[in-house]
């Protein structure tokens, strides 16, 4: 591993509530993913977490769910995927704005919640989607778990991918995530998260939730803002990545880092 990136779900409030303490988390991160209106977030908290991510220079990333503010964007809805290809395009353009506004590049996008799961799995969905990604932004980079239909419909349409372990998220032997309707789907124990993280950095595999070994090739280590645990758990995996001598480095500067396959990137 020859660098890692510390990506966080941030921006993820309403109005006067707020989920978790984002102006701590936000220094401790390389890459931020905010949440674009619908699933959480409005214009005050975006513009704020804009702010937050430029004075740290944190990558600003499009969290992009479902028109579901009352549960959070993590319930499912059949929406025609022409038009939640729209609603991306909608999300995006909202945090682009403001993005533009503090002068401040959006570089990433990734899908949220129920969105999340559902274009992990449907190969004609993530393609539908993530076509409306590249007309928006043909560079924009696409953050998402290895091997799943994102990752792969990505590829396809020439995106450039960065792929994410999910430090706090319990894993399926097919590699995708538990369902929160499960017990054990969330994994609150900061000490469980350091021996899954450290086992990915040293070995290159995860254990699934029924014991399976899977093989997971990931760049990034994505940690839930809204848990309670999210900053201990990056303190947590910062102190790991020091002790394993393994540098920080954002999605955007990872992907303008040499590589023998393309020794001129």
């Amino acid at each position: 591993m020859k660098y890692l990136d510390l990506n966080a779900d941030i921006g993820e409030g309403y109005g006067d509530y707020q989920i978790a303490d984002d102006a701590t988390l936000m220094p401790l991160i390389t890459s931020a993913n905010v949440a674009c209106g619908f699933h959480a977030g409005d214009a005050a908290i975006m513009a704020r977490t804009v702010a937050l991510a430029k004075q740290h220079g944190v990558d600003l990333g499009a969290h992009v769910g479902f028109p579901d503010l009352l549960g959070f964007g993590r319930r499912r809805m059949q929406i025609e995927p022409e038009v939640m290809a729209h609603y991306v395009t909608y999300q995006l353009g909202a945090l682009a704005a403001f993005a533009a506004a503090a002068r401040y590049p959006l570089t990433h996008m990734s899908f949220h919640g129920a969105l999340g799961n559902m274009v992990s799995e449907d190969e004609a969905l993530a393609r539908t989607l993530l076509q409306a990604v590249k007309t928006f932004d043909a560079n924009m980079i696409i953050s998402t778990m290895p091997g799943n239909a994102v990752d792969r419909m990505a590829q396809a349409l020439a995106l450039p991918v960065v792929c994410t372990f999910l430090a706090d998220r319990a894993y399926e032997s097919d590699g995708l995530l538990v369902s929160r309707s499960k017990p054990g789907a969330v994994i609150h124990d900061k000490d469980q998260v350091r021996s899954r993280v450290r086992q990915l950095l040293l070995d290159g595999t995860v254990q699934s939730i029924d014991g399976v070994t899977l093989p997971v090739n990931a760049s990034s280590i994505l940690v839930h803002g809204d848990t309670p645990e999210s900053i201990a758990m990056v303190h947590t995996l910062r102190e790991l990545l020091a002790e394993l001598a393994i540098p920080l480095l954002s999605p955007s500067r990872q992907l303008r880092q040499p590589s023998a396959e393309n020794p001129a990137l």
